[in-house]
């Protein structure tokens, strides 16, 4: 019952979104199979890329689409706990002190990545050079309501400067204001100054949607190119929960990889959101996470 919830919502949500892109209605594929279906099989996360729709796929181009995914790891799940940690940093009174000890530790526990503020990015690629721990860094955070040329801006120098994930927020208040343009303008900016250098991981800020919201914004970044959908910023009112990734998993599919992160201090959390479907986990608390 839940499934079939899940996809007649993503089916009516998609549908919208696309007729915003596009200011048409959705029209039925090769040989008369819905539009969202691709090769015969309803795809969890609505319509794809239709390979005779040549119209659509000239719109999403147009506007900066690049579903080419960057991050050959968006759609494993890894071997051990601590592969699926991003050990976390982002309060704003952290000192050298405190991202140099966070580099250490995950260096030690073999964290897949590290995530910090964009000022403390060379610093952690010059740590952590030698090492299988990424660079991640947060874009337009945690807000999502800079201007899209400076969040363009700030993810180019983010990769110059050594970064090689880019967690970046949405603008929250376009998407509910339904200018689904607008928001996918947003990410696509954003991709194109990542595709080929950083995994781009959209924040969706989980905790101040409806589920149609929610399933507009993750339909949204994955047709934008997003390697990642993630839940929260942690800033917000609520963090990641397992229903939350739960939705998320189904609307983007397999190819797509889901990060839980917001509130994330245990175990037990951890794994209730790995067996909802995240394969990454953002943590301040990796540590406790993988030795408790």
């Amino acid at each position: 019952m839940e499934e079939r919830w899940i996809e007649e919502l993503t089916r009516r949500v998609v549908a919208r979104v696309v007729s915003e892109l596009h200011g048409e209605a959705p029209r039925a594929g090769a040989g008369g199979a819905p539009w969202w279906q691709v090769t015969g099989e309803a795809a969890p996360g609505g319509p794809g890329l239709l390979a005779d729709d040549a119209r659509l796929l000239r719109g999403y181009i147009d506007l900066g689409a690049a579903r080419l995914g960057f991050c050959p790891e968006a759609c494993r799940m890894p071997t051990d706990l601590a592969g699926y940690i991003d050990h976390t940093i982002l309060k704003p009174e952290a000192t050298r002190a405190d991202i140099e000890k966070l580099c250490r530790e995950a260096a030690e526990y073999r964290f897949a990545a590290v995530c910090v503020n964009p000022v403390w990015v060379p610093l952690c690629a010059h740590l952590l050079q030698g090492t299988s721990v990424a660079v991640c860094t947060v874009n337009g955070f945690p807000l999502g309501a800079s201007e899209t040329e400076i969040k363009a801006l700030e993810a180019r120098r983010s990769v110059q400067q050594g970064a090689t994930e880019v967690d970046m927020v949405i603008p929250i208040g376009a998407l509910k204001g339904g200018d689904y343009r607008a928001v996918f303008e947003d990410i696509a900016a954003v991709r194109r100054e990542t595709l080929g250098a950083a995994c781009l991981k959209v924040i969706i800020e989980a905790a101040l949607l409806d589920d149609a919201q929610k399933v507009a914004a993750c339909t949204l970044a994955r047709d934008a190119g997003a390697d990642y959908v993630k839940t929260s910023t942690g800033f917000a009112s609520g963090g990641a929960t397992a229903e939350d990734v739960r939705l998320m998993r189904r609307v983007v599919g397999r190819d797509v990889g889901v990060k839980a992160a917001g509130g994330i201090r245990d175990r037990a959390t951890a794994d209730a959101m790995i067996t909802a479907g995240a394969n990454r986990i953002g943590a301040s608390a990796g540590i406790k996470i993988v030795t408790g």
